[in-house]
């Protein structure tokens, strides 16, 4: 198969790289990295979203080269991070889908339990903590060249997915890469300082997390800690900063609690929840998946489109995620 896609790749001239509408640290790394590659084997990558690249990750050099626009012309796409056309929705809306149906298409993804995108031609999706750990071991295959930005951009992935080489998911193979990539000259400490730098936040945030953090609901025996956000917040807010993101891991800090979620309502009915849980109560993936959306079993999402209501939604989660917690305990 990996050869396979390198021939793919060298037959390719014009080359689309494509995160799904929830880019996150792990998706936006192994975009960069892939793009650098790209470029200095002497082809023409184009980085895709078909969302803005959510601000706290913009501390990475690149993000803004990501367009909105997926070009008319092009010899092939690679997806990275997703193996679920579900999370292909801007796409999927405007009909462009059907441009990527029309050439080749390569699917490099880590998420396991989830829906494979039916037309990719080549789909590889390991277990791993991070897709960057699996753009490394084709890299190494393939013998592709990796610059000292490929590199970095490489390790912010997996760094990122692994919540800094501390899931369960991480393996003694994501340990060996990035300690490879340490010494090729990448340096984590810089990598966590640009991180932390792109944490500074206007007052006005530091003010509004404050209101956020008095509005979370504990539930289930403060097993669960909720947040909703309101469209008229997230209109507000979510140019500066996610608004969900300024909480959800300080949602985590209470005592009894196992996951945090994070709820946002929009004007034209969808709703979408951000999933995360702490060490021990790995729950998160599956929850999302009863929902038909994905992720890791500390971290994941979902969206719902079908009209149902917030507070149906919202029950349905806490029941579903009280139910998964129990199994645990039950098994503990």
């Amino acid at each position: 198969m990996i050869n396979k896609i390198g021939e793919v790749i060298n037959s390719s001239q014009k080359i689309v790289i494509i995160q799904a509408d929830n880019p996150d640290g792990d998706s936006l790394g192994s975009a960069l990295a892939l793009e650098q590659v790209l470029g200095d084997m002497g082809k023409e990558p184009i980085l895709y979203c078909g969302v803005e690249v959510p601000s706290y990750l913009r501390y990475l050099p690149g993000w803004d080269r990501i367009t909105n626009d997926l070009p008319k012309h092009f010899d092939l796409s690679i997806i990275v991070d997703t193996s679920s056309e579900t999370l292909l929705e801007k796409l999927t809306k405007t009909g462009q889908i059907m441009w990527l149906k029309s050439k080749p298409v390569i699917v490099l993804d880590h998420h396991e339990g989830v829906q494979k995108i039916a037309f990719a031609e080549f789909c590889i999706n390991e277990p791993a903590v991070a897709t960057g750990e699996i753009l490394y071991g084709i890299a190494s295959k393939l013998e592709w060249p990796l610059n000292s930005i490929a590199l970095r951009m490489i390790a912010t992935a997996i760094m990122a997915d692994s919540r800094g080489l501390t899931t369960d998911k991480t393996s003694s193979r994501s340990i060996h890469i990035i300690a490879e990539l340490v010494e090729k000259g990448v340096s984590i400490p810089e990598l966590e300082a640009g991180r932390r730098a792109s944490m500074r936040r206007p007052a006005e945030l530091v003010h509004y997390k404050g209101a956020l953090l008095q509005r979370v609901e504990y539930l289930s025996d403060s097993k669960i800690a909720t947040i909703t956000i309101p469209w008229q917040e997230i209109e507000k807010y979510s140019h500066a900063y996610n608004p969900t993101m300024l909480v959800i891991e300080d949602m985590l800090l209470a005592e009894e609690t196992q996951i945090a979620i994070g709820f946002k309502q929009y004007p034209d009915g969808k709703i979408t929840a951000k999933l995360r849980a702490n060490y021990g109560a790995p729950i998160a993936g599956e929850l999302a998946t009863h929902f038909g959306g994905g992720g890791h079993p500390y971290a994941a999402g979902f969206k719902i489109t079908d009209g149902r209501l917030f507070s149906e939604i919202k029950s349905e989660c806490i029941a579903r995620a009280t139910e998964l917690l129990d199994n645990i305990s039950s098994k503990s």
